[in-house]
């Protein structure tokens, strides 16, 4: 089974960056507090408590740091064009470690040639992971904090009044307005990975839109409406339902429109989606 996905914002542009100044700068302490990787003895005649020391231990650093700016472009770039699991993102950081690691062994070992490669390299990866833990554990919690925060804000800005309205409107995940539909026009909204599918009849035409946002925040803000989520990949306009039936695989409901699949009811959504059509039909 594939792991989940993890969310687009570890990966966007502006918190790459934050994560690569953070850790850089919690290296930078690092290796002036705890002298690791046998620092003290790269540069001969340089003092481990002189400014030179400083000034020689931020180019380290800051080189070895090439590791993660190159791993976190590539990174940015291949989650524009395909998802990131969560088992793959782990295996990502194992090698963002093990590069670095690899980048402080060449190094030590060109300034001490008698040291063994192999316990150098091991030094190096406990020293490269107790480095990167803080800040990338810091920075992880930091963003999905700041993510949940704007999700509530969007909310509040942009979520559906619960009296009835003629029209609904969705917004994409950066809370502009997207597509404004009457009640009786919108059929349903389908996942699509990062994005949603809404389907509505735009002059009795089948009509696609697609969306940057997720089901589960189109969820919440359509609260206390007709458009109720049936399925872990649809929400349906209840309104616009034809027909709903009993299956031996399961409830589906037909809209009685061209081209528009029948739409399946999962059993966690069975008794929301039965009391509904109880209490709102005539």
């Amino acid at each position: 089974m594939l792991t989940p996905k993890i969310p687009a914002y570890i990966y966007e542009k502006r918190n790459s960056i934050r994560l690569i100044l953070f850790t850089a700068l919690i290296a930078l302490i690092f290796i002036n507090l705890y002298k690791p990787f046998n620092s003290p003895n790269w540069y001969p005649g340089i003092s481990d408590r002189s400014f030179m020391y400083f000034v020689f231990s931020s180019f380290i650093i800051l080189t070895g740091m090439l590791v993660v700016v190159i791993s976190r472009i590539i990174l940015y770039y291949r989650g524009r064009k395909h998802d990131v699991r969560l088992l793959n993102y782990t295996l990502w950081i194992l090698m963002e470690l093990f590069f670095m690691a690899l980048f402080y062994t060449v190094y030590t070992i060109y300034m001490n040639p008698e040291r063994d490669y192999l316990n150098v390299f091991q030094e190096s990866f406990v020293n490269t992971l107790l480095v990167v833990l803080l800040p990338y554990a810091v920075l992880h919690l930091y963003f999905a904090y700041k993510d949940k925060e704007r999700q509530l804000q969007w909310l509040k800005e942009h979520r559906v009044e619960t009296a009835p309205r003629q029209t609904i409107s969705f917004y994409d995940e950066k809370g502009d307005l997207r597509l404004s539909v009457t009640r009786e026009h919108l059929l349903y909204i389908e996942a699509a990975d990062n994005y949603v599918n809404i389907w509505y009849l735009n002059k009795n035409t089948l009509t696609k839109l697609l969306l940057r946002n997720s089901l589960k925040t189109i969820e919440k803000y359509l609260e206390n409406t007709q458009v109720i989520r049936c399925h872990r990949s649809y929400i349906v306009n209840l309104e616009t339902v034809h027909v709903i039936r009993r299956q031996k695989d399961g409830i589906y409901m037909e809209f009685g429109i061209p081209l528009v699949p029948d739409i399946p009811v999962s059993r966690k959504y069975d008794e929301k989606i039965s009391r509904w059509f109880s209490t709102n039909t005539p």
